[in-house]
C-alpha cells in the first residue's frame, strides 16, 4: 500500500512537472523584468525574496501561477521572485481529529452513537496543494461518511467485540481514497460506542441471565461430583465396621469443638447392636 502511495504521488509530480516547463514568451518577459528589479533595488530586495520555513513545514512555490519544481522547498531558506513567485507553506507533522459521533444503524437494525479519532499527515505537499481545496476539511469529512459506510454493514456483536479489525479496515479505505491528495492515513480508532438505554437494559438482563444459568449448571456439576465421592467414601466405610464408629467419634469432636450447649447425634441401630452384643 505505501509503495502504491509512493508510486502515485510520483506519478502526480511527474505530471505537474511536465505541465510547468512551459511559460510562455509572456511569462519569460514577466520573469526577466521580475529578475532585473531585484537586481535593481538589492539588498532592499534581498529581504523580499528570501523565505524561511521551519523543520516541519514544506513550501509550494507557484511561478505565474505554475508549481516551479517537482519537490517542496525547505526546511530552510529558499528564494522566490518577488513579483511572479508566491507560494504555500504545508505543515507535515500528524495531525488528530475527532470523528463527530454518528448515529448508525448496524446490520441487524439497532441504531448506536459512534465516534472515532483519526491521525493523518501530509505526505506529498504538492499533491495536497494542487488535487484539493482544502486536504484537512475533505479529509475530516470522508472519516465521517467511512464510519457511517463501514459500521454499517456490521452486526451489533461484531462492532463491539471487533473494534480492532474495524479500525484497520477504516485505515486501508481513507488512506487509499486520500492516497490522491497526498495524505497518509496513519491510524484509526474506534472510541465509543454508545447504545440505547433500552439495549443496554436487555443485555444486561440478558447477561444476568446467562451467568445465572452458567451457575445454576455448576452447581449441579458440584452436587454430582459430591455424590460420586460420597458413594465411593461409603464403600470404603462399608470395608471395616469400625470405620463407621471412628467417622461418628470424629464427627462428635468437630461437634464437640463449637462449644454447644446440648448435643442430639443420632445412633444407627447396627452401632448400637454392637454395643448390646458385647454386654
Amino acid at each position: 500500500m505505501e509503495n502504491h502511495s509512493k508510486g502515485r504521488a510520483r506519478s502526480n509530480e511527474d505530471l505537474i512537472g511536465e505541465r510547468t516547463g512551459e511559460l510562455g514568451c509572456c511569462g519569460w518577459i514577466l520573469i526577466i523584468l521580475s529578475t532585473f528589479f531585484v537586481i535593481v533595488t538589492f539588498p532592499i530586495s534581498i529581504f523580499m525574496c528570501l523565505k524561511i520555513v521551519q523543520e516541519y513545514e514544506r513550501a509550494v512555490i507557484f511561478r505565474l501561477g505554475r508549481i516551479t519544481d517537482k519537490k517542496a522547498k525547505g526546511p530552510g531558506i529558499f528564494f522566490i521572485l518577488p513579483c511572479t513567485d508566491s507560494f504555500i507553506k504545508v505543515d507535515m507533522r500528524t495531525v488528530s481529529f475527532d470523528i463527530p459521533p454518528q448515529e448508525i444503524l448496524t446490520k441487524d437494525s439497532v441504531t448506536v452513537a459512534v465516534d472515532g479519532v483519526v491521525y493523518f499527515r501530509v505526505s506529498c505537499p504538492i499533491s495536497s496543494v494542487a488535487n484539493v481545496t482544502n486536504a484537512d476539511f475533505s479529509t475530516r469529512l470522508l472519516a465521517q461518511t467511512t464510519l457511517r459506510n463501514e459500521l454499517g454493514t456490521k452486526n451489533l456483536s461484531e462492532l463491539l467485540s471487533d473494534r480492532e479489525g474495524i479500525s484497520h479496515s477504516m485505515q486501508s479505505t481513507l488512506d487509499e481514497a486520500t492516497d490522491a491528495w497526498g495524505i497518509k492515513v496513519e491510524r484509526v480508532e474506534i472510541k465509543d460506542v454508545k447504545l440505547p438505554l433500552q439495549l443496554q437494559r436487555a443485555m444486561a438482563a440478558e447477561a444476568e441471565a446467562t451467568r445465572e444459568a452458567r451457575a445454576k449448571v455448576i452447581a449441579a456439576e458440584g452436587e454430582m461430583n459430591a455424590s460420586r465421592a460420597l458413594k465411593e467414601a461409603s464403600l470404603v466405610i462399608a470395608e471395616s465396621p469400625s470405620a463407621l464408629q471412628l467417622r461418628y467419634l470424629q464427627t462428635l469432636n468437630t461437634i464437640a469443638a463449637e462449644k454447644n450447649s446440648t448435643i442430639i447425634f443420632p445412633l444407627p441401630m447396627d452401632v448400637m447392636a454392637h454395643f448390646m452384643q458385647r454386654k
